[in-house]
């Protein structure tokens, strides 16, 4: 049988597939689930190694609710911060933090496939499931080699950015080597993983109008935004340039990143030319770098180049925006994705045109997909007004910064305006709360809106109600 014939429905493997997923599973079992618990244990497993007094400067034990923030901020890839990472965590906290950093970025199910790999060298049908769900494999045959092929691409870019930020920090600032390499190898893989981190308590600003240093960042967090089946599906092309033709899903992804890096950079660089306390004091292609730096790590990157705090009200929502829109699909990014953004901008465009389906690149958009994508989006936006409300309730913070930090939490974007480390302790648990949804929600949400086809037996009645 081909591998074709082996997945097209009706096939032995769809028969099975479908009578995994119709048989009732236990918590640990269900696709979605397994990597929600996947996600909770390793939190867990942070917290408790950054409460060893071994994990912070003084020696002393951090408490709960710190412990607490940064593991979730580190696994699902945030950034945000209440204390400051190079000055208040030893060098066991900071690899501690940099372990929980990979295996969020990687995936929880991504890493126990490589795992169950080297120790059984075979899968079974439900970790190929849950791992398939995460990966965004798109057939189950494709799993081991999707989550090989992944292991192998991070390492890879991580590598080249570590080399190239350790080389400029030795060459250009007088760094020892031991410590450029520390250093170098700690900002590839937060920014390839587009956590945020960083061991400067100025985030990047000190490098603001370096080039080497900020395109390094540039782009290992551009690569980590768009996704992996974006850069296999690339590979494939620079491969095969006449035999391999662009799906819908790469398009979209790559357009729409382009179309909001520019608009981003555009916008906030003019908005912040001549602000003082940002960008005027920098040359112009000082200017030019830093309005790229900070166009590009909303998509989920978390560092910043100039003080995000003392930007300009205009610039502060249009970052935002971006930072609610995010990455592509199955990358270390979080957001809405621009996929969803993409789709609701074509849903919107044949509605105004007053056509009946939905036609995206030469292929017709199915109305789930369409449903899919207005749930993920309406949902998103209930969930930043509820936190923003509550978070104005409880602290004494304006709507811009407080607006600000609740889309950097539940995008796990990681910027901020400088108010996280002054929230009340109860706003901090709820923040970390938020981040967790924030990185697994849309995986959880989009599983179960796939995986939940509950035909209708019968259709009511038609009615049209009055719209705006």
């Amino acid at each position: 049988m081909s591998s074709l014939d082996a997945n097209r429905p009706g096939s032995r493997r769809d028969r099975r597939v479908r009578s995994a997923l119709r048989k009732p599973l236990p918590v640990a079992g269900h696709p979605a689930r397994t990597v929600m618990g996947g996600f909770a244990i390793t939190i867990a497993i942070g917290t408790v190694l950054l409460l060893l007094p071994v994990a912070s400067e003084d020696g002393t034990s951090a408490g709960f609710v710190t412990a607490l923030f940064t593991a979730t901020s580190a696994v699902c890839i945030t950034g945000l911060i209440v204390v400051d990472t190079g000055a208040y965590w030893s060098t066991f906290g900071e690899i501690v933090i940099l372990g929980l950093i990979q295996i969020g970025g990687l995936g929880i199910m991504t890493a126990a496939s490589i795992l169950v790999l080297l120790v059984s060298r075979r899968f079974g049908l439900r970790m190929q499931l849950s791992a398939q769900r995460e990966t965004k494999s798109l057939q189950l045959g494709e799993v081991r080699n999707v989550a090989a092929g992944i292991i192998k691409a991070s390492l890879l870019i991580e590598t080249v950015v570590a080399t190239v930020f350790a080389g400029r920090l030795l060459v250009a600032y007088d760094y020892a080597a031991g410590e450029a390499v520390y250093f170098g190898v700690f900002h590839g893989i937060s920014a390839f993983n587009n956590a945020g981190f960083s061991l400067y308590s100025d985030s990047i600003s000190r490098f603001v109008a370096d080039p080497w240093i900020s395109f390094a960042v540039i782009i290992a967090v551009i690569l980590g935004g768009l996704g992996f089946p974006v850069i296999f599906e690339v590979l494939r092309r620079l491969r095969h340039r006449r035999e391999h033709r662009w799906s819908i899903h790469t398009k979209i992804t790559l357009l729409t990143s382009g179309v909001l890096l520019a608009a981003g950079f555009a916008f906030i660089t003019t908005a912040e030319w001549n602000n003082e306390n940002t960008m005027a004091p920098l040359g112009v292609g000082g200017k030019l770098l830093a309005g790229l730096f900070a166009a590009t790590m909303p998509r989920s990157a978390g560092f910043n180049s100039v003080e995000t705090g003392d930007m300009t009200g205009p610039s502060l929502l249009v970052t935002d925006v971006l930072m609610f829109i995010g990455g592509g699909s199955a990358s270390t990014a979080a957001g809405i994705k621009v996929t969803t953004f993409a789709l609701l901008a074509f849903v919107i465009l044949a509605e105004i045109r007053g056509e009946p389906t939905v036609h995206v690149m030469g292929r017709r958009l199915a109305a789930a997909v369409q449903r899919q994508a207005l749930t993920i989006a309406l949902l998103s936006v209930g969930l930043v007004m509820i936190t923003t409300i509550t978070m104005l309730t409880a602290s004494r913070f304006p709507l811009d910064d407080v607006l600000f930090e609740a889309v950097s939490a539940v995008g796990t974007v990681g910027l901020s305006t400088g108010i996280t480390a002054e929230l009340p302790p109860g706003i901090h648990v709820m923040m970390s709360v938020l981040m967790f949804i924030g990185r697994l929600g849309p995986i959880t949400l989009a599983t179960a809106l796939a995986l939940r086809d509950r035909p209708r037996k019968y259709e009511l009645p038609e009615e049209r109600p009055i719209v705006g």
